[in-house]
């Protein structure tokens, strides 16, 4: 504790400040286990978007892969599925904050919303997925709020309204 001197007040030389409080430490969770198959697998969702992960360590012959299942049977690189940069970044950023790209092969099943929601929902999954896989990477995803659902979602239209805040216009006469 430090001390600090006030001549304002008499009688009194020294007065403690008061100590900034310690940081909590989070306890580690335990991992889970891959499934029979070597899979972790995450959920996320944003707005109607819903994702579904799974996540796998590559294999020995290197560079790990991210795929968008569309069928059963076909599959699109990220790069394809995702025109825009914005949404390909935001999709496998826990791997780039994680210091992970290129180590796992993952392949998603995404359905619902639009490509912005459906890439928020890719981040959730793919983080959750991750934290499964390796506990210690949770305060490096949480510091970056990846494990945080955005729960935000479109307000409903109300009847007598134009929208769900928009009046129609008013006439007095």
């Amino acid at each position: 504790m430090s001390t600090i001197t006030n001549p304002n007040i008499a009688g009194l030389s020294t007065v403690a400040a008061p100590a900034a409080p310690a940081p909590i430490a989070r306890p580690l969770r335990a991992a889970v286990p891959a499934d029979k198959h070597g899979w972790w697998w995450g959920t996320g969702r944003r707005k109607t978007a819903v994702a579904r992960c799974r996540l796998k360590v590559a294999g020995k012959d290197g560079a790990g892969s991210v795929k968008v299942q569309v069928t059963d049977k076909r599959f699109k690189a990220i790069e394809e599925y995702f025109c825009e940069y914005r949404d390909r970044a935001d999709a496998v950023s826990p791997l780039a904050v994680t210091k992970t790209e290129g180590k796992f092969d993952i392949i998603l099943r995404i359905s619902g919303g639009g490509f912005m929601g459906q890439a928020q929902a890719v981040r959730l999954a793919v983080a959750r997925a991750l934290r499964d896989y390796d506990p210690t990477l949770e305060d490096a995803l949480r510091d970056h709020s990846m494990l945080t659902r955005d729960a935000r979602e479109v307000e409903r239209k109300k009847y007598g309204q134009a929208g769900a805040r928009r009046r129609f216009q008013f006439s007095k006469r």
